[in-house]
C-alpha cells in the first residue's frame, strides 16, 4: 500500500472513529434531554441543531420516533415539537441575516481574499429567482438547512413566507425521521448510519464546489 496510502487509511479511520465518539455523545445528551423535558426537549435539540449544523438531525429526530415507540412521548409531541424546534432555530438565524443586511454584508465579502463583490450581486440575483424552492428544499439538506436561512434574512424574504416555506420543508423531512424511528425501535441507529453517509456526500460535495472556485479565482489572478 505505501506510506501514503497507509496514514489515509489512518487518518479515515480516524475521524470515522472521531464521528463514532460525537455521534454518540450527542445521542446521550439528546436522550438526557428528552428524559428531562419530554417532547419539549426533542424541540430544542433540533432547534440546536439549526443553528450549530455539526449537531446532526439525523440522530436526533430518529432518537425522538424511538422515544415516542417506547412511549416516553406521544408520536405527535415528537413531530410537532421537532418541527417547532426546526423553525425556531431557523428564524434565529433568519434575524441574523436581518440583523447582518446587504450593506454590511458586501462589506465582509470585499475583505474575503479571492471573492468579489459581484459574487454577491450573483447570488443576491439566483436567490431572487429561487429563493422559495431554496428554502423549501434546503430544509432537507445537511449543513445547507441552516445555512439557507441566513441568505433569506439578508434578503429580507418575507417573514410569513419564510416561516411556512420552513414549516412545510421541516415537516416533511422531520416526519421521515421521525417515523423511521419509530417503526424501527431498537434499530432505529440504523437510520443515522445511512443519514451519516448522505451528510458526508453533502459535505464532499460542498469542498469540492469550493476548491473548483478557489482554482478558477487563483487562475484567473495569475492570467
Amino acid at each position: 500500500m505505501g506510506v501514503v496510502g497507509t496514514l489515509l487509511t489512518s487518518a479515515v479511520e480516524l475521524m470515522a472513529f472521531l464521528l463514532d465518539i460525537s455521534l454518540r455523545a450527542v445521542s446521550d445528551w439528546a436522550v438526557r434531554l428528552m428524559e428531562e423535558l419530554g417532547g419539549v426537549g426533542a424541540g430544542i435539540a433540533i432547534a440546536l441543531e439549526n443553528v450549530f449544523p455539526p449537531v446532526p438531525s439525523e440522530v436526533i429526530l430518529p432518537l425522538a420516533g424511538f422515544a415516542a415507540s417506547r412511549g416516553s412521548i406521544t408520536l405527535v409531541e415528537a413531530l410537532g415539537w421537532t418541527t417547532a424546534g426546526s423553525v425556531v432555530g431557523a428564524l434565529a438565524l433568519y434575524g441574523v441575516g436581518a440583523a447582518l443586511g446587504q450593506r454590511r454584508m458586501r462589506k465582509v465579502v470585499g475583505k474575503i481574499p479571492l471573492v468579489k463583490v459581484e459574487d454577491i450581486d450573483h447570488t443576491q440575483a439566483w436567490f431572487k429567482r429561487h429563493g422559495g424552492k431554496a428554502v423549501f428544499f434546503g430544509r432537507m439538506v445537511p449543513l445547507f438547512r441552516s445555512f439557507i436561512s441566513i441568505p433569506a434574512g439578508i434578503e429580507r424574504m418575507s417573514l410569513v413566507r419564510f416561516a411556512l416555506l420552513t414549516l412545510a420543508g421541516s415537516a416533511l423531512w422531520n416526519t421521515i425521521f421521525v417515523l423511521a424511528g419509530f417503526f424501527l425501535g431498537e434499530n432505529w441507529q440504523l437510520v443515522q448510519r445511512y443519514g451519516a453517509i448522505f451528510q458526508w456526500i453533502v459535505v464532499g460535495v460542498a469542498v469540492l464546489a469550493v476548491g473548483t472556485f478557489v482554482v478558477r479565482r487563483v487562475r484567473e489572478r495569475r492570467g
